[in-house]
């Protein structure tokens, strides 16, 4: 990139259309394992979801074709943040891409649009602005009829992967189950 963009503020460029950091995603062969690591780390509770056939999640594309993955969901939060544990379970997938080339650990950031006169930027538009950016969408998905997700081309220029979804909030599917256990009614 030879032309820089402006400084706007302590926090955003000329070219900001990022705004908060919403979430990192850890990928792991064993969901059940890194759970219990984060649990003593007093990360938690966390919401698992089998994600292994339609309707739980359909409308899959891996690298441009359609692909029917399979994968191992949980969720939880700290604060604002949350925490997301994918494990492969089959299918072709950037998580089993990710296993193979990098091993388990940190694979990608989602982020949520920025607002422009206090709404969010449209998803249809934020897709646009990664591909005129020169990041294609190398992942996407629909799980539960509700959440759509994007994960773009970012890698190679930013060692990580950045991902945007369509759920709002901690408005989630009831879970398959919950770890350590459920929260207090």
């Amino acid at each position: 990139m030879s032309d820089l963009p402006s400084v706007v503020s302590e926090s955003e460029l000329s070219n900001s259309f990022l705004s908060e950091t919403i979430q990192v995603c850890v990928v792991t062969r064993d969901h059940k394992r890194t759970m219990e690591g984060m649990v003593r780390l007093g990360i938690g509770p966390w919401r698992v979801y089998h994600y292994l056939d339609a309707p739980g999640i359909k409308d899959t594309v891996y690298r441009g074709e359609d692909e029917n993955f399979k994968m191992t969901l949980c969720l939880a939060w700290t604060g604002a943040m949350m925490w997301e544990i994918v494990e492969p379970r089959g299918g072709r997938t950037i998580y089993d891409d990710f296993l193979e080339e990098h091993g388990e650990g940190v694979h990608h950031v989602a982020f949520a649009g920025r607002e422009e006169d206090g709404e969010e930027m449209d998803y249809d538009a934020q897709i646009g602005e990664f591909a005129k950016r020169g990041f294609p969408v190398i992942q996407s998905g629909l799980i539960k009829d509700i959440a759509k997700f994007h994960y773009f081309d970012t890698e190679q220029a930013t060692t990580t992967t950045f991902e945007i979804y369509s759920l709002k909030g901690r408005d989630l599917p009831e879970p398959d189950a919950w770890y350590p256990g459920p929260p207090p009614k």
